[in-house]
């Protein structure tokens, strides 16, 4: 009832300008979440989980982006 808010996957606003793509990448578990980091306050806001190089280019390609940059 007062659970987190479900949004649909890619529905989340992307701006170029304050916003960079990016791929987080568990080290423990190798589990990998695709979406945005703030460049000013360095908050990232997910938009997806990495299963597979399949759901990567989906991610990609629903923004238009060449390639997201892996954290660890």
């Amino acid at each position: 009832m007062f659970g987190k808010k479900k949004t649909k996957a890619f529905d989340i606003p992307y701006d170029e300008k304050t916003q960079r793509a990016v791929v987080k990448c568990s080290i423990c578990t190798g589990e990998q979440v695709a979406g945005f980091k703030n460049i000013g306050s360095g908050k990232f806001t997910e938009v997806c989980l990495i299963r597979d190089e399949k759901d990567l280019q989906d991610f990609l390609d629903a923004y238009g982006l060449g390639s997201a940059a892996k954290e660890y």
